[in-house]
């Protein structure tokens, strides 16, 4: 097996266990009395004791699709969860810090030396509003 596909299948098979749930809850739905809504919502304690009877899933097509959108949607929480989440730098205590060197500051230089304002000796910034990259665009409002 290629190791791209293992590490793929490893990190999706616990949805596995959602699609079982979430079909699980359909099928509780589907077999609880009722007519309406309101009669299904109030015997859903029946449904859930006739579709946890036997273990195994069911395959009606409505609840193999309640299994799969509802594993979908706890993927997409997981996935938008790890994107929003804090950028936290790994092994190193919280409020550390080091000084920084020229490869850091070089690229709020400008090349042309008459373009910057002179903040320290070694230190300049570029005077240029709209640099080549823009994450490097600072506030120039300095007090000397």
């Amino acid at each position: 097996m290629k190791p791209e596909l293992k590490k793929l299948l490893i990190l999706n098979a616990p949805y596995l266990l959602f699609v079982y749930l979430f079909d699980k809850i359909g099928q509780s739905v589907r077999l609880s009395p009722g007519a309406d809504l309101s009669g299904k919502v109030l015997s859903l304690a029946d449904g859930f004791s006739a579709a946890f009877a036997t273990p195994l899933p069911s395959f009606a097509p409505m609840d193999l699709l309640i299994g799969i959108a509802g594993a979908v949607l706890i993927r997409l929480m997981v996935y938008f969860k790890g994107k929003n989440a804090k950028k936290y730098r790994k092994g190193i205590e919280y409020g550390s810090a080091r000084w920084g060197n020229t490869e850091d500051i070089k690229p709020y230089t400008d090349p042309v030396f008459q373009n910057n304002v002179l903040l320290t000796q070694t230190e300049r910034l570029t005077m240029n509003s709209r640099p080549k990259q823009p994450k490097y665009a600072r506030n120039k409002n300095i007090l000397v």
